[in-house]
């Protein structure tokens, strides 16, 4: 299958339109259907060594319940996330659900891609991308990857798996309850998506960062990225 790159109807509907609220809700249900949460912890776990603080972005965090799942299933405390997204969709339930397992909040309003074109010397622990990178057209990931390399000591992401198994699962989205905005989006994710070893053949060159990328469950395309001095400090 060829990469194909479509605008998806969640990101050109008003965030106050009712079918675009109804598939945020959806996006819920399709990661856990796709096990996302579980599949980025285990991406963690295996990579960070808890200090006394953790610094975390969220890359298209979006309201920040799926990086809520995935902080009460990694247990780590005296957290800093910060989600980048063009809209700010953070409710205070979530704020003080973050709160409740010492996790601070910042909501940054951008575009990801103009974040990450802006120069910064500081350097999170933890970056993650969940259902992003496929947004970005062909000549865009280059740049992108290259700033996410300079402000990330860790990279996970988990992408929509470009297969002909994973487009049947997108047409059966409706079997979960997903409206017509998720069902086309799905479709186009999959078109969107990535294989074999795409990503890392964009990841900038460099002696010291071990990468990893492979399939993970049914329709999921996972990359990871480490910094090896880094990582020993964490």
């Amino acid at each position: 299958m060829h990469r194909s790159i479509e605008p998806e109807w969640l990101d050109i509907l008003p965030a106050d339109d009712p079918s675009a609220q109804r598939s945020r809700r959806d996006l819920q249900r399709v990661n856990a259907w796709m096990r996302h949460p579980q599949i980025l912890s285990r991406m963690l776990s295996r990579v960070i060594r808890l200090k006394s603080s953790v610094t975390v972005i969220d890359l298209g965090g979006g309201d920040g319940r799926l990086m809520l799942r995935l902080a009460r299933g990694l247990g780590w405390r005296n957290v800093r996330l910060t989600i980048v997204d063009r809209q700010n969709l953070i409710t205070r339930e979530t704020r003080e659900a973050f709160a409740a397992l010492n996790w601070s909040v910042e909501a940054v309003v951008a575009d990801i891609r103009d974040w990450l074109a802006r120069p910064s010397s500081d350097r999170t622990d933890v970056m993650i991308a969940n259902l992003v990178l496929h947004h970005f057209m062909d000549d865009e990931h280059a740049a992108c990857l290259q700033g996410i390399a300079k402000r990330a000591r860790v990279f996970v992401a988990c992408e929509p798996r470009r297969s002909h198994r994973a487009v049947v699962g997108a047409r059966l989205l409706w079997l979960i309850g997903c409206n017509t905005v998720s069902l086309h989006d799905a479709w186009t994710s999959v078109r969107a998506g990535f294989m074999g070893m795409e990503l890392s053949q964009l990841w900038p060159a460099c002696s010291d960062c071990d990468l990893q990328e492979y399939a993970a469950g049914l329709f999921t395309h996972c990359f990871l990225a480490q910094y090896r001095p880094s990582v020993n400090d964490l």
